[in-house]
């Protein structure tokens, strides 16, 4: 698409005003430093030109070539060409451009952008941007705590330092309808952020080069092929200080003081600020964040809870005193779990294991994932309404911004066909043969990568097997378990924590690589808009990441010890490795053990990375420069030195905040405290976040956003699937529904004889009798000898015992716990999908008052537009009919002789 361009008669004007001005072809000067920049030697926060009048809207970086130590004549020429074309075009199209040379590097060069009014008013009709009628009196700023407000005085921003922004009625510019609109001043009517908005999007579309009759466009473009170094809009001031121009509103300063720094972490976020700073693209983010962040904290309330009843019945626990009672655990003799080095050993030596699991695997755990089933329900839908007030209150209902194919996706618009539609010819990058092999290519590619992800849990499970072996021949043997170390390192114990730690590390080498990877393929692939663009890609990458970070946690929960067969035929993995088995208890403290490394580590990898990787990159920057010269150099050399935040900056915030979502719903009645870690990382997280953009990252080119695009279908996703997992983990990885059946059934065979409802036996109950001479192979190391001419042992499962006509087959008892397993699934789900249904139903996505209001204010928008078309066509009307009098009256003056 060709660039929009400015009337004949503006350009000229603009032209000959820069021809004046002395900027002409930049290029052609030789030496940048003029007599004005000297001002700003003493001004560092100075936001203008050097006239001072004319506001910098932009800043372009690039290194001057003749400056260069080593001088490439071809290739610095054709850079120079193309840097001279695209200024030039930028000239032509109504923006006026400055350039300086850098104080601390003579070859670099700052071109500074301005935008005229001229030029401010025809992009913004242009871009259809919303720019206030009048002020308006209707709108009031909702929160989700208004009944708490006397309790929540305390962490709202001080209002006399942050003042609330005035609000107006709203629509869409026309450049023929200006006297409509609240212009009281041309310098404030298009604020900072606006401007920089218009500027980028000229920026983003101007050309530099022609070829093959291919037009060659976009900052995006030049700063990725070398071109220029950098571009960016300026911060407002230095986050440590106010400016000294009386005239600025030092936001940055602000944002620091009162978002950014620790002692405002107990504090609510300015969003109303952060929005008219950063844009509502940076704004909605941190109000999904914050409101993630207020709902996690009843989560974590409930989950406390529930680990305390867990905690204060642990005593209560019977099953777990019958593991540890000398005279009912310490005579229970167990199979061995691996084939030639595992001994025989006494079920007394899982004691510290059975207690920690009765911390996790009790009622409060069953209720703890029905509350959870509902809390990410009210979660979504509640959020759905704070964001539908978001829209009213940032103005953005009725977004009319038609989004631009990407620079990227026309420059390879190369291929000429005739629109259905307008019967015009038009350029498309690739014919339709040609879409359907990249998609394929592309599907084929992160099917690839998938599958190389299975293969590294394959060999996570591999080293499992493994050294499951080495830590049972390696680790003592004392057969009471009252040896220091085995009391709190068994095997199973030692392979799990290694395991879980070594499944972390090749988690992030595959994440760090895969990020590359699916940005080649989405590139590849070449979406034509920017939220195609990012769609596509928030796929791919959730797509991996939900196989890399969750397929371990899935292994232990619903594979592992399940498909175990019995000691005297056991079932083998890859026809070698005898598969895992799990503790007595079941594998949920390995699965809690697996959530607490993976959850805990990359939040702590995260938030290390988020803070010292820019901190060290820009202390590195600061390190090259002069000492003592930041305090002299101008705004846009200080920010030059700051790190770029990246087009896909918040996608990664969004990505991991979305994991950690998953980890929070997924597998919660394994954890009940995953809430509680997930609030303590997103309190840190915001400010971190904050930090960052404060204080260590270049401004962000504010954009607009409705909502927070492709990751809500994906928590809803994520949502529907955790009532499953969840239900799951109760019947197959816990012991609870056994327990149930076992309590349940007093009396009744093969149950046992226990009178009243209780738990006793309940162990001896689950393990069931294997006969030594049963063995297949005779040849196995077994250590008979240190535990005597033992005839039988004990297995976890529910089989026959030896002697019975359907030895070591599954009793009935088997067949009633799976039973009741399926039934518990079928009506958790069943409950829980019901409530949530009905929770979508009776909270409706926008509020009744948000509705009133929307419908309101547009209401009153029109009537104001129609009363001022009316007066403009009265006024109109008086004039013509002035005229026409006077006409009459000067056709019926008697004509004097």
């Amino acid at each position: 698409m060709a660039p929009a361009t400015l009337p004949s008669s503006l350009v000229l004007e603009n032209l000959e005003q820069t021809i004046v001005s002395g900027f002409g072809s930049l290029e052609s000067q030789q030496d940048f430093r003029t007599p004005e920049f000297e001002e700003f030697n003493g001004k560092p926060d100075s936001l203008f030109f050097s006239d001072g009048q004319r506001r910098i809207d932009f800043v372009l970086v690039y290194e001057d070539e003749s400056r260069k130590e080593t001088n490439k004549k071809g290739s610095n020429e054709k850079q120079r060409r193309k840097r001279r074309a695209y200024e030039s075009n930028l000239i032509c199209d109504g923006l006026q451009l400055e350039a300086t040379r850098s104080l601390l590097d003579d070859k670099l060069v700052f071109v500074k952008v301005h935008a005229p009014w001229e030029v401010l008013c025809t992009y913004a009709e242009i871009m259809h941007i919303k720019l206030p009628l009048k002020p308006n009196d209707l709108k009031t700023r909702s929160s989700a705590f208004d009944n708490f407000n006397w309790f929540t005085k305390v962490l709202q921003v001080d209002e006399s330092i942050i003042k609330p922004e005035q609000e107006f009625f709203t629509a869409p510019f026309e450049k023929n309808r200006m006297n409509d609109f609240y212009i009281q001043d041309r310098d404030t009517f298009f604020n900072p952020a606006t401007r920089s908005r218009i500027v980028y999007f000229i920026l983003s579309r101007i050309k530099y080069q022609v070829r093959d009759n291919v037009k060659k466009f976009g900052i995006n473009k030049l700063v990725s092929s070398g071109i220029y170094k950098a571009a960016f809009p300026l911060h407002d001031c230095s986050f440590s200080s106010p400016s000294e121009d009386l005239s600025c509103p030092n936001e940055r300063y602000l944002l620091y003081r009162e978002w950014a720094h620790p002692r405002s972490i107990y504090k609510k976020q300015p969003l109303d600020l952060i929005r008219k700073y950063y844009g509502e693209k940076i704004g909605i983010y941190f109000a999904w964040l914050g409101y993630y962040t207020q709902m996690l904290l009843l989560a974590a309330v409930v989950g406390v809870a529930c680990f305390l009843y867990g905690y204060f019945n642990q005593n209560n626990c019977t099953w777990s005193k019958e593991v540890c009672d000398p005279d009912i655990g310490g005579k229970i003799i167990m199979c061995p779990q691996c084939d030639k080095l595992c001994p025989f050993w006494k079920l007394n030596i899982t004691c510290e294991s059975s207690k920690k699991l009765c911390l996790f695997d009790s009622f409060g755990t069953l209720v703890f994932a029905v509350f959870m089933g509902v809390w990410v329900t009210l979660f979504l839908e509640f959020w759905k309404r704070r964001q539908a007030e978001l829209e009213y209150e940032w103005d953005t209902v009725e977004l009319q911004q038609e989004e631009q194919a990407r620079p990227e996706y026309e420059a390879r618009c190369t291929h000429v066909v005739i629109n259905e539609i307008t019967q015009e010819e038009e350029r498309i990058p690739f014919t339709t043969w040609g879409k359907c092999i990249r998609i394929t290519l592309c599907a084929s590619a992160v099917f690839f990568w998938i599958l190389l992800i299975i293969a590294s849990v394959i060999g996570i499970i591999v080293y499992r097997l493994s050294v499951f072996i080495v830590f049972s021949a390696k680790l003592p043997k004392n057969l009471n378990g009252t040896d220091p170390i085995q009391k709190y390192l068994t095997p199973q114990m030692a392979t799990s924590i290694t395991a879980s730690l070594i499944s972390f590390i090749i988690i992030m080498i595959l994440n760090t690589i895969y990020e590359k990877v699916a940005i080649m393929i989405t590139n590849f692939e070449l979406p034509r808009t920017q939220t195609d663009y990012e769609n596509s890609l928030t796929m791919k990458m959730f797509l991996f990441q939900f196989v890399n970070y969750y397929s371990s946690c899935f292994y232990i929960a619903f594979f592992k010890g399940k498909f175990v067969g019995y000691p005297g035929d056991p079932v083998y993995w890859l026809g070698k490795y005898r598969n895992e088995e799990c503790d007595p208890g079941g594998c949920l403290l390995e699965l809690t053990t697996q959530l607490i490394i993976i959850m805990g580590g990359k939040a702590i990898w995260n938030n290390i990375q988020e803070v010292l990787l820019p901190w060290v990159m820009n202390l590195i920057g600061r390190c090259r420069t002069v000492s003592g010269a930041e305090k002299k150099t101008p705004r846009w050399e200080q920010d030059y030195h700051l790190q770029p935040m990246g087009k896909l900056g918040l996608f990664y915030e969004y990505l991991e905040m979305i994991i950690q979502f998953g980890f929070v719903t997924l597998f919660v009645a394994s954890f009940p405290l995953a809430p509680l870690l997930a609030l303590v990382n997103n309190i840190l997280e915001i400010r971190v976040d904050a930090w960052k953009l404060t204080t260590q990252y270049r401004r962000m080119v504010p954009e607009k956003a409705q909502d927070i695009g492709a990751w809500q279908p994906i928590m809803q996703g994520i949502a529907i699937l955790a009532v499953v997992t969840n239900a799951m983990i109760i019947a197959f990885t816990s012991d609870m529904i056994p327990r149930l059946v076992y309590y349940w059934s007093f009396s009744i065979p093969p149950y046992g004889d226990h009178p009243h409802y209780t738990m006793e036996g309940y162990i001896n109950n689950t393990l069931s009798y294997f006969n030594v001479a049963d063995f297949k192979s005779k040849s196995k190391e077994n250590p008979y000898t240190e535990l005597g001419d033992y005839t039988a042992c004990r297995y976890r499962d529910f089989r026959y015992p030896p002697g019975h006509p359907q030895e070591y087959k599954h009793n009935i008892y088997y067949w009633h716990v799976i039973a009741a397993k399926l039934a518990f699934i079928i009506v958790m789900e069943h409950i829980i999908y019901s409530v949530k249904f009905f929770i979508s139903y009776a909270i409706p996505d926008v509020s009744k008052s948000t509705k009133s209001k929307i419908r309101r204010e547009k209401y009153l928008t029109q009537k104001l537009l129609h009363e001022n078309h009316l007066k403009d066509m009265t006024k109109n009307m008086g004039v013509i009919a002035e005229r026409m009098i006077a006409v009459v009256d000067n056709n019926l003056r008697p004509k004097s002789d």
